[in-house]
């Protein structure tokens, strides 16, 4: 999530459009950009020293983006001089995120399966190779919760939700090893797929059936069981949700003998 590219620790110049711009440092709104996301990686707060070396940018730069970012509300310095998101972005994220017509539309759903099961329940969507949850419920209070949060990744081949929207996305082996391409499928647990021709045929069990499982594929002890989700189109899922178990508390056959259930209450039926 931090940037990686800095400035050399040499002080920036002035942005000069006829730069070379093959030229990587974090200048101008970049550079402020950067400040901002490395902010969200530290919720307890960060001193300038450190901010600097996160975003390999020498002090007077990172202040000066600071300044920018605390007249506008979107940075603030605590008690102990340490910089944090400040309270204007947060209210822009949240009213933001409260007001997408997917998330008003999804909630409710993820609710009434989380009471259902006593579960964590997402909605994910498919950005590349990751899928990207846009909403979470967790159960009810004094209930073991799982650590994903809205805006996390994981990846899709590892997931239901990815398997299941890639099966939509991916019909053959050819479009499999396309999608793979020279990579490496990441192995999260003993029992991850990590190989086009088994990725592929999974991919084809799941179409089949019209949901996508993960078998303590992504994490050891969970399993999840998604179906598609059509907030857009009658027959383009624009996302899928997941119910997401302990596998010793709610284990996957239990999840697969309650698909009515759970498919009546995300189509409303």
């Amino acid at each position: 999530m931090h940037p990686t590219r800095g400035d050399g620790g040499s002080e920036e110049r002035p942005e000069d459009q006829s730069a070379d711009p093959t030229d990587d440092r974090l200048v101008g709104s970049d550079r402020v950009l950067a400040v901002l996301t490395a902010l969200a990686g530290y919720p307890e707060g960060i001193g300038l020293d450190e901010l600097a070396r996160s975003v390999h940018s020498p002090k007077p730069t990172v202040h000066r983006a600071l300044a920018s970012l605390r007249r506008a509300g979107l940075a603030r310095q605590d008690g102990r001089g340490h910089y944090v998101l400040g309270d204007e972005f947060l209210r822009l994220a949240f009213a933001h995120h409260e007001a997408r017509p997917e998330h008003v539309r999804v909630h409710p759903i993820l609710e009434r399966l989380s009471q259902r099961f006593g579960e964590t329940v997402h909605y994910a969507v498919l950005e590349g190779g990751s899928v990207v949850y846009r909403a979470k419920v967790d159960p009810p209070a004094g209930a073991i919760k799982l650590t994903s949060v809205v805006g996390g990744r994981n990846p899709a081949h590892t997931t239901a939700v990815g398997k299941l929207l890639l099966s939509d996305r991916l019909p053959d082996l050819a479009a499999v090893r396309a999608w793979v391409g020279d990579r490496d499928l990441e192995r999260r647990t003993e029992h991850t797929l990590t190989t086009p021709e088994a990725l592929h045929a999974e991919l084809a069990r799941t179409r089949a059936r019209g949901y996508g499982v993960d078998d303590e594929e992504n994490e050891p002890g969970v399993s999840c069981l998604a179906l598609p989700l059509f907030l857009t189109s009658p027959t383009a899922a624009s996302g899928a949700i997941s119910v997401s178990a302990l596998s010793y508390r709610t284990p996957l056959p239990a999840l697969i003998a309650d698909l009515p259930t759970i498919r009546s209450i995300i189509t409303g039926a």
